[in-house]
């Protein structure tokens, strides 16, 4: 098992410096993905990457959203030989310190997706909280399964072999639908999964792309594709459930 890091960036300086020194004690390859950023944080991770010879800086010329960034690097982990790729969001959300209990569960059982399942404390901003459960019985809905429990973490492991080979079978939402898809796309080919508690905040001086309405549409495509999916394949999927 060859392990990776891959962080999607779009105009989030504040916690990156800091981000890379603290995955520097785990001694794996970081793939970081510039997604069109401005001048100001493009500058500082062409410094970071010009500095460690362990970051490999991937860039986009014009934003095309974090689900597309993802993507790109999930595809350079694979080029570049690794087994796995843990994702980690650049913004400060998410509790670094849980790293390795998400490479024990991605070591443990290499054949899994392993995904962040949240904690939220008093940070989190109510109408996001309230959103996530829409998306939550949608993703039940359309994967039969209530394996995944929160499909839009954007901490978690993939098994680069099974999501490259879905990644290449589909097309996808290029922006915060691609989280969730994803998922669900593993789950239809039987992926097992594994949920990882882990603590999210949103700290006072993060940084959003999250918009209400672009967004929200481009979940509702996501999820309106998905459930069409999910009818064409149910016979395959209830065969799963009765074999597994």
């Amino acid at each position: 098992m060859k392990h990776c890091f891959v962080i999607p960036v779009y105009n989030h300086p504040n916690y990156l410096e800091a981000l890379v020194q603290y995955l520097n004690e785990f001694q794996l390859p970081i793939i970081m993905v510039n997604d069109g950023s401005d001048i100001e944080c493009t500058t500082l991770l062409r410094d970071i990457s010009g500095k460690n010879p362990w970051v490999e800086l991937v860039e986009h010329e014009v934003n095309q959203g974090k689900g597309q960034a993802v993507i790109t690097g999930l595809l350079k982990a694979k080029e570049l030989g690794y087994s796995h790729a843990l994702q980690l969001d650049s913004d400060g959300q998410h509790a670094w310190k849980d790293i390795s209990k998400f490479l024990d569960a991605s070591k443990n059982n290499p054949s899994a997706m392993i995904i962040g399942k949240p904690v939220f404390d008093a940070s989190v901003p109510k109408k996001r909280l309230y959103g996530r459960y829409a998306t939550h019985i949608w993703v039940w809905i359309n994967s039969l399964s209530f394996e995944i429990k929160d499909s839009m973490c954007g901490f978690r492991i993939y098994p680069l072999d099974s999501t490259v080979a879905v990644l290449n079978k589909a097309k996808f939402q290029p922006r915060m639908g691609f989280d969730t898809e994803i998922l669900v796309r593993l789950k239809w080919e039987n992926v097992p999964f594994i949920n990882v508690p882990t603590h999210v905040i949103y700290p006072e001086d993060g940084i959003s792309h999250f918009n209400a309405l672009r967004d929200n549409i481009g979940l509702t495509k996501a999820h309106s594709r998905l459930f069409a999916g999910m009818l064409i394949r149910l016979p395959k999927l209830i065969y799963f459930k009765v074999k597994n």
